[in-house]
């Protein structure tokens, strides 16, 4: 069984609206979100052995603040992760080495709403992730494959959706 963790980055800033899309920094929020995530992270025990970010600055952001939480594994930051759709995203997730039992993708929408709609079967997890996948927000999908390119599309269990809402943001 391999476990993906899909990961939304925090909530980015619009200040500076000179910045490109791709070096837009964490608002106050996300930054908050983020640190509340890596604490639901490091307290429901996910332990990725791949991190795999998208090169986007509120992306890089948002892996810093979870760092201190993930515990020992190997990170790529991947410009091709950044607007990546959902075949782009299966692709690199089937291209995983297969001694690799978790891994945790972060990176954009629309892109891992519809990675995570196309792998989770039916479920209750499932329609909310349908409804909305706000930024810091963190799906589990369990996959019944031993090997990453053996993951296919409605197989996959939606154990647990997180969102920022969820947790308790403070300062």
């Amino acid at each position: 069984m391999k476990r993906l963790y899909v990961l939304r980055h925090a909530k980015s800033s619009w200040k500076d609206a000179s910045l490109a899309d791709h070096d837009r920094p964490l608002a106050g929020r996300g930054r908050r979100a983020a640190k509340a995530m890596a604490r639901y992270v490091r307290d429901a025990g996910i332990a990725p052995e791949l991190v795999l970010c998208s090169t986007a600055l509120r992306a890089r952001q948002t892996l810093e603040r979870l760092e201190p939480a993930l515990g020992k594994r190997s990170t790529r930051v991947e410009a091709e992760l950044y607007g990546a759709g959902p075949r782009a995203l299966l692709e690199r997730v089937h291209a995983v080495p297969d001694p690799v039992e978790a891994v945790l993708v972060i990176g954009h929408n629309p892109g891992l709403q519809e990675l995570v709609l196309d792998l989770a079967r039916p479920a209750a997890a499932r329609r909310e992730v349908e409804i909305k996948f706000p930024t810091c927000g963190l799906a589990a999908l369990e996959c019944p494959a031993t090997r990453w390119p053996d993951v296919r599309a409605g197989e996959a269990e939606l154990v647990a959706f997180v969102r920022p809402r969820d947790l308790e943001v403070s300062g």
